[in-house]
């Protein structure tokens, strides 16, 4: 196996989490005995879903359970042009700054109360004090109520031409669970979507259980992206938690027949799974995904711009793809802020590339920070393995500066849970995380929360730049791509100074399915359950 420049390779980074005790038990598959297993239960190795509260929440696990429960007035096609959903007629009037919402027809909740325009004003009130593209809608925002039961008014201080790409951001709620503050989460689990969240067969850890809402009246229009009909063609789905911890027991489970889908088959697996007759690998999400470490902008030593910047330098990319996953076609490495193949990707202030990395240039810049050797503590993902092995090889280029780096292991719902802290590392608290985002969404500068510059209102490692606020909050009245463009400069120019996550390169990701199940929406990140289809073995 090739080896990296720091001498690691991929294969020593795993001896190296075996060792220190990060090795993951591998869990029986005769957990599928006891479920349904006719061609009407669909069961997916997904990832781990620990939190279930779109709004408190971000991770693609909870944002797929959420789809899954609960709908959205807009949703956003392939193109990520918005299209009614809940929605059923709307208006604006001529200075374009009163909006007119009113519901379609046959909207109910799961508990059999029918959904009215109360239950969306609280939602968007709620997911509003925290969603990047809902501050900004609050910002702009005089008023929102209710006129009658189906029928909800949007009044504007003045014109917001990204309003209904907003609006295709929050989840419905009732208005009872949308009345709690948005950092409790709500439980109830109970929304308007196409599926039902089954509390009864709920094995937290284990798998969860989705059914079939069989009084959702899906639209008429075709699936395509999150828009459209949301035609449900099984009766059951399983989200299996248990196995997303083990890749290769997973993988098994999928050539055994005891499971359906596999999200992120390992990538060492990928000629196995091609060499099966009855798998398929296939590339639902054709941008891939940006790998990026987050440093906690408000705690030392990465409060200093010198320290963020002297992450920008030390980081080999080809050697963080390598450790997580190996010599693959699938990867690439990334230098603009706006990923590889987006219409913004641009290269401007982006001299501070180089392959290999600079760790010289980076020990050289925490000594300008002033750095005295405070601990570095880096959240390690233990059932997420590629950015488990990119933790490991992080820690050990930091070490081999002379930074005093530790690894903080835990599941991915731990590493969730701390990464909200705001404290020191003696508190509880964090310096970085490794995570990633569909290269898609780094396109959407008013949805995407990654983007946002807002200090502690905003995503986890809090940066905070009013200049760039300012060219964010303008992209929503720009109108033609080429002024986008024309911004795009402006902000990736303070993004590489100010520096609030660095890049660890591009992965394309197939998934694994069995040949049976079909029909599966195409859509970056997400993987929604309505439309697919199973047949019978």
């Amino acid at each position: 196996m090739k080896v990296v420049e720091q001498k690691i390779s991929r294969r020593d980074v795993i001896k190296a989490g075996l060792a220190t005790g990060v090795a993951l038990s591998i869990p029986s598959i005769s957990w599928a005995q006891n479920l349904p297993v006719d061609a009407r239960t669909v069961r997916m190795v997904i990832g781990d879903l620990s939190a279930f509260d779109p709004v408190v929440a971000t991770s693609d696990p909870t944002r797929m359970h959420a789809y899954a429960i609960y709908d959205t007035l807009f949703g956003f096609d392939s193109k990520f042009d918005p299209h009614p959903q809940m929605v059923g007629k709307w208006s604006i009037s001529d200075d374009r700054k009163t909006y007119t919402f009113q519901l379609r027809g046959g909207l109910g909740w799961h508990d059999g109360t029918p959904v009215t325009a109360a239950d969306c004003v609280a939602s968007i009130r709620r997911w509003g004090q925290v969603a990047a593209a809902g501050q900004l809608l609050m910002s702009r925002l005089q008023n929102i109520s209710k006129k009658d039961d189906e029928t909800f008014i949007i009044e504007l201080k003045e014109p917001l031409g990204a309003l209904l790409t907003i609006l295709a951001g929050p989840f419905m709620m009732r208005e009872k669970d949308a009345g709690l503050p948005p950092t409790e989460q709500v439980t109830a689990n109970i929304g308007s979507g196409p599926f039902t969240f089954n509390h009864a067969l709920a094995k937290p850890g284990a798998s969860f259980s989705y059914d079939r809402n069989e009084k959702y009246v899906p639209r008429h229009e075709p699936a395509d992206g999150l828009a459209g009909g949301k035609i449900v063609k099984v009766d059951h789905v399983i989200w299996d938690n248990g196995l997303a911890a083990n890749q290769q027991t997973a993988l098994a489970a999928l050539q055994a027949g005891e499971v359906d889908f596999l999200f992120a088959p390992p990538f060492d697996l990928l000629p196995v799974i091609e060499s099966d007759p009855n798998l398929e690998l296939e590339v639902l999400d054709k941008t891939g995904t940006d790998n990026f470490l987050r440093m906690n902008c408000l705690q030392k030593p990465f409060d200093n711009v010198k320290a963020r910047q002297a992450m920008l330098h030390l980081i080999d990319q080809e050697a963080m793809l390598h450790a997580a996953y190996g010599d693959s076609k699938y990867v690439k490495p990334v230098t603009s802020m706006f990923g590889n193949e987006t219409s913004l990707t641009n290269d401007e202030n982006t001299r501070w590339y180089k392959k290999g990395g600079d760790p010289e240039k980076a020990k050289q810049l925490f000594k300008e920070a002033g750095y005295a050797g405070q601990r570095v503590v880096i959240l390690q993902p233990t059932d997420w393995a590629e950015s488990s092995n990119m933790s490991q090889l992080l820690a050990v280029m930091l070490r081999d500066i002379g930074i005093n780096a530790e690894l903080a292991p835990s599941d991915w719902g731990g590493l969730v849970a701390r990464r909200n802290e705001k404290v020191s590392v003696e508190e509880g608290g964090w310096s970085i995380f490794i995570s990633g985002e569909a290269e898609a969404n780094f396109n959407q500068v008013i949805t995407n929360p990654i983007l946002q510059m807002n200090g502690v209102k905003g995503w986890y490692g809090w940066p905070q730049s009013d200049e760039f606020e300012l060219f964010r909050t303008k992209w929503a009245d720009l109108e033609t791509l080429d002024e986008r463009k024309q911004v795009a400069l402006k902000m990736q120019r303070i993004w590489w100074d100010y520096v609030p996550q660095v890049p660890l390169g591009q992965v394309v990701q197939p998934i694994a399915r069995r040949k049976t199940l079909t029909g599966i929406v195409s859509f970056p990140s997400y993987v929604p359950f309505w439309n697919m289809q199973k047949a019978s073995n």
